[in-house]
């Protein structure tokens, strides 16, 4: 068995399940948390609550990333609007081998980073302004990751796992490295799916299609993911952005293995499902919409593709958020 010093930089509800899940196998896991999340976890312990499975883990937690010395492998657990925010205070974590495990939707600030072609090394202003995230997470540290699972905090401290438990693993060279395969060795012991994929772009272009669709329009809206899935005008709508991103994953040399029908249908078999975007306007937290939408956006223009309906939808998702958060 395989041992790391593992920190989860903010263990939020998918954070601080990976990481309970990792404590209660025996490794050597740290949290990062503020508030009454923070406090509550320090005092009694991280609680996990599953259909089948309650328990209770008390791994190191600090609210001060200086206080959580160096480790081995830190996921970035924040929302990627967040990131920029947090990379400053990564350094003191780094030791000679430290690998980050980006965890967050949309297009990662380390998309183009060994990507080969045109656009090798192109950042995007909207998810690393200002080259902050690169500029302290070097290209060779990073693991990309994708997480199909739901969590929520039910109170601070105690975290609900609410379905899924895969969590994909790819390296942006698409190498089968050892590292990766030590991790992925790791996660699969503390109970979760971790495959290893070569085509990590591929699969973030995938999930990116339904959140860059569905989650904006869940946001207007307030319908779940079946609903707009059923209904013909916005399911139309829903369509045209992702025929529109579609044309710019094909552009930068992305086929996608799946059809728009089938993201389509698959989102509908999801059912009465509220998306993520649509959770954090109701419960007055920040959006993911530069990740999800503004990136693609970004990419588009560079690229001279237009892309009206999704620059539409962005609009108004836009312009939601920032009423919501003045009244």
């Amino acid at each position: 068995m395989f041992h790391m010093r593992f920190l989860i930089a903010g263990a939020g509800a998918v954070g601080a399940y990976i990481g309970a899940r990792m404590a209660r196998d025996g490794q050597d896991v740290t949290l990062f948390a503020r508030g009454p999340h923070y406090l509550a976890m320090k005092e009694r312990g991280v609680r996990v609550l599953e259909a089948d499975d309650d328990f209770v883990v008390h791994p190191e937690v600090v609210d001060d990333l200086e206080k959580a010395g160096q480790a081995d492998v830190v996921f970035l657990g924040v929302k990627a609007h967040s990131l920029a925010g947090l990379a400053p205070k990564l350094r003191p974590l780094i030791a000679a081998g430290t690998v980050f495990v980006s965890t967050q939707n949309g297009i990662p600030w380390w998309y183009f980073q060994k990507h080969g072609g045109d656009l090798e090394g192109l950042r995007l202003e909207k998810i690393d302004p200002g080259g902050i995230i690169s500029s302290v997470i070097e290209p060779d540290r990073v693991i990309g990751s994708i997480v199909y699972f739901a969590a929520e905090i039910a109170e601070p401290g105690v975290i609900r796992h609410i379905d899924g438990n895969r969590i994909s693993l790819g390296e942006p060279d698409g190498s089968r490295s050892d590292r990766i395969r030590k991790l992925a060795e790791i996660l699969i012991r503390a109970g979760l799916r971790a495959p290893i994929t070569t085509r990590i772009r591929q699969e973030i272009w995938v999930k990116l299609l339904g959140n860059l669709s569905f989650n904006p329009i869940s946001a207007v809206t307030g319908a779940t993911l079946v609903e707009i899935a059923r209904d013909p005008d916005i399911s139309a709508l829903v369509r045209h952005i992702m025929e529109e991103a579609q044309t710019v994953a094909t552009r930068i040399g992305i086929e996608l293995p799946i059809s728009i029908e089938q993201r389509i249908a698959g989102a509908e078999k999801v059912g009465e499902h509220k998306t993520s975007m649509l959770q954090d306007l109701e419960s007055g937290r920040p959006l993911e919409i530069e990740a999800l939408v503004g990136a693609v956006l970004e990419l588009g223009e560079r690229l001279d593709i237009a892309m009206p309906h999704t620059s539409a939808v962005y609009a108004c998702t836009k312009l939601l958020a920032k009423t919501r958060t003045q009244r």
